[in-house]
Order: structure tokens, then sequence, then C-alpha cells
């Protein structure tokens, strides 16, 4: 059985000198129709309760997170660990009430808390690119 690591691996070498002639031409823009089209077929298992099939577009879907990623990587403008890191932060982040000490009694309260925290986070992103502007 393949691991992360392997996936990782085979996208790396996909995109280099020995690899995919079609691989190594895409860029972040070139592969939005992808990402789109990929999450359209999740949507569409999903629909028809085809586990299978989901299987296999999720895999798609991720596949094409690491190839972003790889691009990204390339560019050095960031990589699939940063992109693992930062949204493990943000899980660990907005679920206060599972890894720290708030309390939600309900579903609802949980989504209230969750919005809460990102409109927290947005303001203080706008606020840090205005103090940077200044």
């Amino acid at each position: 059985m393949y691991t992360f690591q392997d996936l990782k691996e085979i996208i790396a070498k996909l995109r280099s000198q020995e690899g995919c002639p079609w691989d190594r031409e895409q860029t972040f823009e070139s592969l939005k129709k992808c990402l789109a089209d990929e999450t359209q077929e999740v949507f569409e298992a999903i629909d028809q309760n085809d586990m299978e099939n989901l299987c296999e577009e999720l895999g798609d879907v991720l596949m094409l997170v690491l190839l972003n990623s790889q691009i990204a990587d390339e560019k050095g403008a960031f990589t699939i660990e940063q992109v693992i890191d930062g949204v493990s932060e943000k899980m660990i982040r907005r679920h206060p009430h599972v890894f720290g000490d708030a309390q939600v009694n309900s579903t609802k309260e949980g989504l209230d808390l969750w919005n809460q925290i990102k409109a927290q986070e947005k303001a203080e992103k706008r606020r840090k690119c205005l103090d940077k502007s200044q």
C-alpha cells in the first residue's frame, strides 16, 4: 500500500525533468479547471452514494492539492508540509471546544464559535495588512 510520502515523491517525479511533459507544464492557473472538475465529480459521487467512486475522486482532489503544492515548492512559495501545518493549526484554533476549554452544546453553537473565530482571524489579517501599508 502506498503512503502519503510515496504520493508526494510520485508528484515530484512527474514534475521533474524525467517526468511527464503535461505535469511539468501545469501552473496554478492551468489546474483551476481540473480542480473544479474533480470537485464536481466528488459531488456527483456523494449524490450517487458511490463510495468506490468517491474514494477515487477524493484521490484526484488530493493529487491536485499535491501538484499545486509541488509547484509552489518549486517557486519557493510554500511546501505541502506548510499546507498541512497551516490547516492543522486552523482546525485546532477553530475547535476550542475540542482542543481547549470552550463549551458548546449543539452543532449550531459549534458553528457559531467557528464563525466567530474566523471573523476574528480575518479582522486581525486586515489589521496587519493596514499596519504594513502605513
